[in-house]
């Protein structure tokens, strides 16, 4: 297992480098830089600024130079927060993104598995239909249209949460619902899909010809079959909640990296926006080698092949 991760964190070498390189020619192709919102420099003071942010080199020369900083775990300055590197500012945004993260991935995993199982035991019924029904709804619907109503209806008509800021856990509600809604929806139907699959197997009908519970059938011969389309899912389902985090993260006024991605992309600061690139590739490829590991656990057809 040891091996095969290493040679799967190898592998993800070339795929990081072409990320990072792909996200750093495209910032300095889009138009304007991060001295044209500011007011009129003098051209002395402008040189001066290029100069002292290595604006002023070749392109090719800037990449290596940024390369050469990555591998030293150094992101580089921010061009609009003064006195702060992006290091600085990643980590002081990092806590609230991981707390989104993590609370909606969590909410999303298991409602998702339990709604999923509970609609392939009442297969074709109207709990069945009604959960399916739910569940496309969840799916259609994008964040940027859920977390206002979200906000109108459980911030200010009921009063019950607060719509904005970061001053506690009741702030967090509504944004990881917000987030979590969407791939609830999204592995419960994994779920239900697997679950009525299994459900027709030999083993799983002569358990219930022994006269099993549906509880302890479901759990204890239709759970584990039914995991391993949702483990396929849960390295593009992080990836769908980091993205989306950026969009939640700007309505609901929260201090996280998501929030800064947005200012630093209208602000064209450059190192910014690219540290929260390399972050969230990061994070994506270790979620992804993460989550294979773990199919090859509840697989071992996988685990013992070559």
């Amino acid at each position: 297992m040891l091996s095969y991760a290493l040679r799967r964190l190898a592998g993800a070498v070339p795929t990081f480098f072409v990320i990072v390189a792909v996200s750093f020619f495209l910032v300095r192709l889009a138009p304007g830089g991060p001295f044209d919102q500011a007011r009129r420099l003098p051209p002395a003071i402008e040189a001066n600024l290029q100069r002292a942010y290595h604006l002023d080199e070749p392109i090719l020369q800037q990449f290596t130079r940024y390369l050469g900083g990555l591998l030293r775990g150094d992101f580089g300055p921010s061009f609009k927060y003064h006195d702060f590197s992006v290091t600085e500012l990643i980590w002081g945004g990092l806590p609230a993104s991981l707390t989104l993260g993590f609370g909606a991935m969590t909410i999303a995993v298991l409602a998702g598995i339990a709604i999923g199982l509970t609609a392939a035991l009442k297969r074709n019924s109207r709990l069945d239909h009604l959960v399916m029904a739910a569940a496309m709804t969840g799916i259609i619907v994008p964040s940027f249209v859920v977390a206002p109503l979200l906000s109108l209806v459980f911030g200010i008509y009921l009063r019950l949460l607060p719509v904005g800021g970061w001053r506690g856990a009741a702030s967090a509600v509504l944004p990881i619902v917000t987030l979590a809604l969407p791939q609830i929806a999204t592995i419960a139907r994994l779920t239900r899909a697997s679950a009525i699959e299994t459900l027709g197997s030999p083993f799983v009908r002569t358990a219930r010809a022994k006269g099993l519970p549906d509880v302890q059938v479901m759990i204890r011969h239709v759970l584990k079959p039914a995991l391993l389309p949702v483990l396929s899912y849960l390295g593009p389902a992080t990836a769908g909640i980091l993205t989306g985090s950026v969009v939640v993260e700007q309505i609901f006024g929260i201090p996280g990296i998501g929030r800064y991605f947005v200012q630093a992309s209208l602000n064209r600061d450059y190192t910014l926006v690219m540290g929260v690139v390399v972050l969230y590739a990061s994070l994506i490829i270790l979620f992804n080698l993460a989550v294979d590991l773990l199919y090859r656990v509840l697989d071992p057809k996988l685990g013992r092949a070559p």
